[in-house]
């Protein structure tokens, strides 16, 4: 959507922070021994309090409230009886609506007892979330995303997983441009409008650069021995500085 209005304007940054701060205490609250499934309750609580719903439970009828994957999980994995262990890698990927906007927002990180590869491949995620943001200006091409995404990990040493896109977002979860590639495509012609709502969610990886779905028909996971991680905000692309909704 293009964000033109101050109602608008407000809507994104009251689901921006709601589904921000849901992450937050969410991660907070994640302790070893507790399962997927407790800490998906956890978060469908926080939205609860906020009157906000589940966007992709709302949208795509997916089986709980967040996404939480682990380990060789990369994404929307479905919480359940999996029991989260110490040193695990784990990922949050939190989307909803209120009033109906919606934000989307995702962290990894690593419980203790810390792995410092682990560690430098989370950190290296968000930086590169971070600096391709901070780069988005409208007038821009689309595609200069993913060359700006697959140029910020290699630079770190990783490879970007390319099945996993970053995406429009506003009046509803996935809105044009419905995939944002993570690499660069000389054919994508579309330039950003200032105003225009979208994620940014790089997927940094040590090995695999495809991840694939297993039998539930959600889950998303890399099949070689490698880890990956996502930093993930929903933001408003204008003339200078982005205006980043899902902060904490």
């Amino acid at each position: 959507m293009i964000s033109d209005t101050i109602q608008d304007l407000e809507g994104l940054k009251a689901i921006g922070k709601v589904v921000g701060h849901t992450i937050a205490e969410m991660k907070k609250k994640v302790t070893p021994g507790m399962t997927t499934a407790e800490l998906d309750k956890i978060g469908a609580g926080i939205l609860a309090e906020f009157g906000a719903s589940s966007a992709p439970m709302k949208t795509y009828n997916f089986p709980g409230s967040t996404c939480i994957s682990v380990n060789e999980e990369v994404a929307h994995g479905i919480p359940g009886p999996r029991v989260i262990k110490a040193g695990d890698l784990i990922n949050i990927d939190v989307s909803a609506e209120l009033n109906g906007y919606y934000g989307d927002a995702g962290v990894s990180f690593q419980l203790p007892p810390y792995n410092e590869d682990i560690l430098r491949l989370c950190q290296s995620a968000e930086e590169t979330m971070m600096s391709v943001i901070n780069h988005l200006r409208a007038g821009m091409k689309v595609n200069e995303i993913g060359r700006m995404m697959e140029l910020e990990a290699r630079k770190r040493g990783y490879r970007v997983v390319r099945n996993l896109c970053s995406h429009g977002i506003g009046k509803s979860l996935h809105e044009k441009p419905f995939e944002i590639l993570p690499f660069y495509n000389p054919r994508v012609t579309t330039v950003l409008k200032e105003g225009q709502v979208i994620t940014v969610e790089p997927f940094l990886s040590t090995g695999a650069d495809y991840v694939e779905q297993q039998s539930d028909g959600w889950t998303l996971s890399v099949v070689d021995n490698g880890r990956v991680a996502q930093f993930e905000h929903t933001i408003i692309v204008t003339k200078g500085e982005p205006i980043i909704l899902t902060k904490p």
